[in-house]
């Protein structure tokens, strides 16, 4: 009997060999148990993240028109450390890009119009709005001195001057401002022909009311018929008179006020 057992042991020793044998150096196949990996789309991205879409195509600019979620994060934890990428990696080539610290201003990469204008941000606006930095530079004002955010309180922001500054007149409007004094060099005034002349009164009041008063063909005109196109533009008489008196007399009397008075209070 114990023949017979000693038999059984060593054929199941052989049979647990030769499987030991199959398994190790025959492996069965899996391909078809494991499916492929999926490639990923950003309506995969949407499944978790169902709000970033919404905020891109209002705010997202180019981000929401041009590119897509997999652009920026082409990693996700937790075995990617990418996942947020740097604002460096696409944007280039200008000054701006160099500023440090992107998310001061651009708080959501998701909508980066979206601005957050806190503190004094002139000199990164001014990277990208060189043209209005160098209007307040040159051209002295009560706007030269104060933050580009004190007025534009958010991006692309037009306040209306009546929010800060008094109205010459009950009719005017921003238009009506903004045709006179550009926002950046407002002492610098320009106007077009038809301009009111209440519009001066408000500045030049004694000269307004001489010239109201006045019996001449002055009293007549617009300031800008004389005062054209620019602001403190005071032409000579012989621009619109000519010279109808002798030389002689022209050579005694070279200042035509001498015997006419000054032009708003024109004497015969």
């Amino acid at each position: 009997m114990e023949l017979g057992l000693l038999k059984m042991r060593l054929a199941f020793a052989g049979v647990l060999g030769i499987a030991v044998v199959l398994v190790w150096f025959c492996p069965v196949s899996t391909a078809q148990s494991v499916p492929a990996a999926t490639k990923l789309t950003d309506d995969h991205c949407i499944v978790c993240h169902p709000k970033e879409p919404a905020l891109v195509a209002v705010n997202g600019g180019k981000h929401g028109t041009e590119i897509g979620c997999l652009d920026c994060h082409r990693e996700h934890p937790p075995q990617g450390t990418r996942a947020v990428p740097e604002c460096t990696m696409c944007h280039t080539g200008k000054e701006h890009y160099t500023l440090d610290n992107c998310s001061q201003c651009h708080s959501s990469g998701h909508a980066p119009l979206n601005l957050s204008l806190e503190g004094d941000i002139t000199e990164p606006c001014l990277t990208c709005h060189s043209e209005q930095g160098v209007e307040v530079k040159h051209h002295p004002s009560a706007h030269a001195d104060m933050a580009c955010n004190e007025c534009h309180t958010s991006h692309r922001e037009v306040p209306a001057c009546l929010d800060c500054h008094s109205s010459h007149t009950d009719s005017m409007d921003q238009e009506s401002c903004t045709t006179c004094h550009p926002a950046h060099k407002p002492l610098v005034v320009k106007y077009e022909r038809g301009t009111p002349s209440e519009y001066c009164k408000s500045c030049h009041e004694e000269a307004f009311n001489v010239l109201a008063i006045n019996t001449t063909k002055h009293h007549d005109l617009a300031c800008d018929n004389c005062h054209r196109s620019e602001h403190k533009a005071v032409p000579p008489c012989f621009a619109c008179h000519g010279r109808p008196h002798p030389e002689a007399m022209l050579e005694k009397f070279e200042d035509c006020s001498d015997c006419h008075g000054t032009a708003h209070d024109l004497r015969r």
